[in-house]
């Protein structure tokens, strides 16, 4: 339900009685879905356990909200819209009805190959719209999906499905990625090979048709098994607490984290979050240029837009490809009002330059949103200036897998922006900054860790198989609080900053410095693309900054490029702030998601590269080497 707010005052009334009545607040949202039962309890809670539980004794089926509540009002309406890799190939999309037809058909393959309620699928896929009718299905019949990056290797895939023990692998062929064609199936095999012991059957959707390696025994063609299938599937009657997915992410350990989420908080949150933090109206396209395989490409491609029944795009390819202009290119065909991207390609496609974005008409964007990291002053105004044209508010969120869904961020037109700040928390979220001893600190104009210290529907409630580790790392660092490992600012106006990872946030003389700050400021530099601050041993100062620095191309001085970099943040942040180290560097190594992977920078930055751990899912592994001999 999109709350009724136009100013920042009624934002904070709203939210006050949200604080106030929280049980009131959420019970509002949720009577606005379908339940084959209503709940008994809308929340009972304890984080020392930790033990969640929202809407207990309601009974739903996910998909029901999703597809078939929406049959009657908008059932000959886009529901997903699939711009594919090459723009020359043809768009595909999918009525509400196509899609509930799709999805049962898809369903009742699943359930011929006997996967039953509770069972866990892997899917290991391209953007097709395959991936997302498949992980619908999985939800139909109360099959629990975890969607794998397919990009992660062998190895990486193998770990998942063996931490899930899951049943089944849904993959494709080969994924086209701009000029590239991934391999998709044959990193199954070598992850057959590795372990997944527990599959019974591959499904293989033909993306390319090119030739691929065949098992008679457990590989079966997409097309065969579901183009006969009835399109009627009962849906099966799930309890609120039921797992719904595991999402996987990395862990400080390296061991991988298999988030879990429930079938019914999850579902009122991500809707209700979709529909206030985009101001969605009937209409509208809304595009989340995110990949399914990570909780922003869950809960804002898929579950989100198709539970508030908007028109919701999937795009296959990348956004350098034909040009850096495919992104506006795609915006302007489809006339898209709701915009949602990361500040890793804000940053790369500001680095082309204008051009590509300002022969296109982008006059359709109502709301244009941020996802992923904090980002940088420079990156927020090319973004405010040049896409939104000073008319569509950037809606800069965070979030985490592990949260579900957005928790802090403005509501356009309602809250104010302010550049690197995302701002105020969602209706019914309760964040608090505290020391280091967990003591909370009320005041304004002030640091401290991030928490939450009070339940919200969409939270994790697990990590899968090792309850202890989701105690110990969300819930035991402090008590009664859900600790969520970031430090963060609050400014004069009780607006939230946050500054990045707390073991990002350096020490340098007894001056707590986060490496976003720097990086924020190193960026404005003209001269630099991007970079990356960590902290290394420094015998003088405890700790000393390291910057890693993409630069633009045709650095002649060296030296004074360095100057340059320092004087820049002695000039927005002080003298305390400037690298003690710069090095120019040609990429960062990222994971998939577009995250700068510092563990390994502060490993390289402090001279202890014989523990690195697995790279190899990394987006560009080679990057390490590279940046090792470059330091050497």
């Amino acid at each position: 339900m999109t709350l009724k707010m136009n100013t920042l005052a009624e934002y904070k009334k709203v939210y006050q009685e949200s604080v106030d009545h929280p049980e009131a607040f959420w019970s509002s949202q949720a009577e606005t879905f379908s339940w084959s039962k209503k709940w008994d309890t809308t929340l009972e809670w304890d984080f020392d356990g930790p033990n969640i539980s929202w809407f207990k004794g309601g009974k739903l089926n996910i998909t029901e909200n999703c597809l078939d509540r929406h049959i009657e009002s908008r059932g000959d309406q886009v529901a997903i819209l699939w711009e594919p890799n090459d723009p020359s190939d043809q768009v595909k999309s999918y009525t509400y009805k196509e899609l509930l037809a799709e999805v049962s058909k898809t369903a009742n393959a699943l359930k011929e190959k006997g996967i039953t309620k509770g069972d866990r699928v892997i899917f290991y896929m391209p953007m097709v719209p395959e991936l997302a009718i498949g992980v619908l299905a999985c939800a139909r019949i109360g099959a629990i999906h975890s969607v794998v990056f397919a990009g992660f290797s062998a190895q990486a895939l193998a770990d998942r499905v063996d931490d899930a023990q899951a049943k089944m692998i849904i993959c494709s062929d080969y994924n086209r990625r701009g000029q590239k064609m991934i391999p998709v199936k044959q990193v199954v095999d070598d992850a057959m090979d590795i372990g997944c012991n527990s599959i019974e059957h591959v499904i293989v959707h033909k993306n390319t048709g090119d030739k691929v390696n065949w098992s008679d025994d457990s590989d079966y063609w997409w097309h065969e098994l579901v183009d006969s299938q009835s399109d009627h599937c009962p849906a099966e009657i799930m309890d609120a607490e039921d797992m719904l997915f595991i999402l996987y992410t990395s862990g400080s350990t390296g061991k991988p984290k298999g988030v879990v989420h429930t079938c019914g908080g999850y579902m009122v949150y991500t809707c209700f979050s979709f529909k206030n933090v985009f101001q969605y109206e009937p209409g509208d396209v809304y595009w989340c240029t995110a990949d399914i395989g990570w909780i922003t490409g869950h809960s804002y491609i898929v579950y989100g837009p198709l539970l508030a029944g908007a028109t919701t795009m999937m795009f296959e390819g990348v956004p350098t490809f034909p040009d850096a202009g495919r992104f506006w290119e795609i915006c302007e065909k489809h006339k898209v009002n709701q915009f949602y991207t990361a500040p890793t390609a804000i940053r790369a496609l500001m680095a082309c330059g204008d051009h590509f974005v300002e022969k296109y008409d982008l006059s359709a964007l109502k709301v244009i949103g941020s996802v992923g990291e904090p980002i940088n002053e420079e990156a927020w105004h090319w973004y405010n200036d040049k896409v939104g044209k000073g008319n569509a508010p950037i809606v800069d969120t965070w979030w985490q897998t592990e949260t579900g869904g957005i928790l802090i961020t403005p509501l356009p037109g309602i809250t104010d922006t302010k550049p690197t700040y995302a701002s105020y928390p969602m209706p019914g979220v309760q964040p608090i900054l505290v020391n280091a001893e967990g003591v909370e600190l009320h005041e304004n104009d002030v640091e401290g860790l991030l928490c939450i210290k009070f339940p919200w529907p969409s939270m994790i409630r697990t990590t899968y198989g090792d309850h202890n580790r989701c105690k110990n790392v969300y819930f035991s660092p402090f008590p009664n609080r859900y600790f969520t490992g970031d430090g963060a600012r609050r400014d004069k106006d009780g607006r939230l900053r946050i500054i990045g990872r707390v073991d990002d946030v350096i020490n340098v003389s007894g001056h707590r410095i986060g490496t976003a700050e720097v990086e924020n400021a190193i960026n404005e530099y003209d001269q630099v693309v991007e970079s990356a601050v960590v902290g290394y041993p420094h015998e003088i100062k405890g700790q000393g900054i390291f910057a890693y620095i993409i630069a633009k191309e045709g650095v002649k001085d060296v030296d004074a490029f360095n100057l340059g970099v320092r004087t820049m943040v002695t000039k927005v942040i002080g003298p305390i702030a400037k690298p003690d180290q710069i090095l120019i560097v040609s990429g960062l190594p990222k994971t998939r998601s577009g995250k700068i992977m510092r563990r390994i920078l502060r490993k390289i930055a402090s001279k202890d590269t014989g523990s690195l751990g697995d790279i190899s899912t990394l987006l560009n592994p080679e990057i390490v080497e590279e940046i090792k001999a470059a330091l050497s």
